[in-house]
């Protein structure tokens, strides 16, 4: 008989007959089921040099750097942006004042899918949620007063992403910055809008064209910059479990990797600039052993699969967001203990960058107080809780390791799906899951199982389903809401700028654009002309969609 079967029938049994357990099985948000305890014989396959090793060393599992978070800090990278690019500029040095270290860009509907603020399908959702961005003047507002080479910048746009980047450059230029100093990250991923987030322009196999041609011109231009954010947030946002969101953001790390090396890209030069976005859900442990999963993964199939040369391309480095789907409109302040959490989680788990959701964002854009919490969050955890002392100190335990390693199982055994379906490729197979409905499939069934969950108590939500207020404190809250005056005055200026620019080089502009894109040349160059002309966002877009047609995503039962 082992010790713990002995502890089992002479300790465990009498005790809990006489006071048995809160519930019959206990589960994580992701609906995975949680031993008792767990023992060394959990994590007898171990082995430590293989699976684990150093930080800083392959395959990564404890951290990307060898000091971590003893060296420097996680960057603290608040996501703003509202109104006209006036309000945003504000918000961004407020948040720099209050000691933000990196900067992160929302854009409003329109922009997110290339319209311009005129655009009839625009009406009513300028600067609602996001900054409105029309043209390169936007921009030069957007960014005045904060010199590009002392500050990194994450832009949170897809289909519009090639335009962005080009403006982000074309104010370096205009700031004399060199290209090989800007920092930053462009989210780029049109993948996972096609799976989840729902927010296209032109068709699946050209969106990833224009992906490779930003890969294909920044390894050159903007050596520093990352050129991509493989982003889970999204996925889990949809109701995906932890697991699905791995599986689905490693997919389509490697399509990308996949589409690069077709193009002829030195895996080598493109692996450093390959950057991910994660969730931080509610379950603690399961997103710490979430992201712990994710590096050793990333790092044996860039190494083992792909014949990445360079340690720096099998580093998985990754943004983190505590979970937008998790706050609650009921009793939101009770929203600021649940960021704190899932920033916790982010933070052991070894996250390069973070953002904390503000507690009233349930109900409206965040207001600058909540913004203010939000950070002092971070701050906190960062400065006075002692977990960015030591790294990884987690590691070793007997729950995290085997949970660890269960998440990398699992989400191998998706992987392989997709690459059957691909016949052997992961782009093609991620094409084809598109395409047939499989993403989308998967994520239904979970998001429906864990509500049915919630609905039947089996999840508690406090708040929610559970200690419910009959009046709670939402009506007391100062609700930021978006002038409707932003619309007008973003129409007037991009009259302004339509008037005033040289109408003939933005036609010569889009005209070689146009050309480029049919003859499968690299864009990037022709979308930083026309940006340079002064050529709006729609402008510019409106072409692509001339090229390659505009996406209507299949009926899938």
């Amino acid at each position: 008989m082992s010790a713990k079967e002995r502890w089992e029938r002479e300790t465990l049994q009498p005790f809990l007959q006489k006071a048995p357990e809160r519930r019959e099985k206990f589960i994580t948000v992701s609906n995975q089921q949680i031993k008792r305890l767990y023992t060394p014989e959990d994590i007898k396959d171990l082995d430590y040099d293989r699976d684990l090793g150093y930080p800083g060393e392959y395959p990564f599992t404890r951290g990307v750097y060898p000091t971590m978070y003893r060296g420097r800090l996680w960057t603290m990278r608040q996501f703003a942006g509202f109104g006209g690019p006036e309000e945003t500029n504000q918000r961004f040095k407020y948040l720099l004042r209050e000691g933000q270290t990196g900067l992160s860009t929302a854009f409003d509907m329109p922009t997110l899918m290339g319209l311009d603020s005129d655009h009839p399908l625009a009406d009513g959702e300028v600067g609602v949620e996001g900054v409105a961005v029309d043209t390169l003047r936007d921009f030069e507002i957007l960014f005045d007063g904060i010199p590009l080479d002392t500050v990194t910048t994450s832009f949170t746009i897809n289909p519009s992403a090639p335009v962005i980047y080009a403006m982000y450059i074309a104010i370096g230029d205009m700031q004399g910055v060199p290209r090989e100093k800007l920092r930053g990250t462009i989210q780029n991923d049109m993948l996972k809008e096609f799976i989840a987030q729902k927010e296209w322009v032109i068709p699946p196999r050209p969106s990833v064209d224009l992906i490779v041609d930003i890969f294909e011109f920044g390894i050159k231009e903007t050596p520093n910059f990352n050129l991509i954010s493989i982003s889970g947030y999204h996925i889990r946002e949809a109701g995906s479990t932890a697991v699905q969101e791995l599986a689905f953001t490693l997919a389509d790390g490697m399509a990308y990797v996949e589409a690069a090396l077709k193009r002829g890209i030195d895996i080598d030069r493109l692996g450093p600039q390959l950057s991910f976005f994660f969730n931080s859900h509610n379950s603690f442990f399961e997103e710490i052993a979430k992201f712990r999963a994710a590096r050793r993964i990333w790092a044996r199939v860039m190494r083992e699969r792909y014949g990445a040369k360079n340690p720096e391309s099998w580093k998985l480095r990754f943004h983190t967001q505590t979970a937008g789907c998790t706050l609650t409109e009921q009793q939101p302040l009770n929203n600021i203990i649940r960021v704190t959490l899932q920033a916790l989680a982010a933070v052991l788990g070894g996250t390069q960058s973070l953002h904390t959701n503000s507690y009233d964002e349930a109900l409206a854009l965040p207001s600058e107080e909540a913004v203010r919490i939000a950070l002092r969050t971070q701050q906190i955890i960062a400065y006075e809780s002692g977990v960015a002392d030591t790294i990884d100190p987690l590691a070793g335990s007997y729950f995290v390791e085997a949970l660890t390693n269960e998440m990398e199982r699992q989400a191998l055994d998706y992987i392989r799906k997709i690459e059957e379906m691909g016949h052997g490729s992961i782009l093609e197979g991620v094409f084809a899951g598109i395409e047939n409905g499989f993403f989308q499939r998967e994520i239904a069934q979970a998001a429906y199982e864990y509500q049915k969950q919630v609905e039947s108590g089996e999840q508690i939500i406090v708040g929610v389903n559970k200690y419910v207020m009959p009046q709670d404190e939402k009506s007391k809250l100062n609700i930021l809401r978006v002038d409707p005056e932003v619309q007008r005055r973003q129409i007037e200026r991009l009259n302004k700028v339509r008037a005033e620019r040289d109408n003939r080089a933005v036609k010569r502009a889009l005209e070689r654009l146009e050309e480029a894109a049919r003859t499968r040349e690299n864009t990037m160059p022709y979308i930083l002309e026309a940006v340079k002309a002064y050529a709006s966002v729609g402008e510019i877009m409106e072409i692509l969609k001339r090229v390659h047609g505009a996406y209507r995503e299949p009926v899938i039962v």
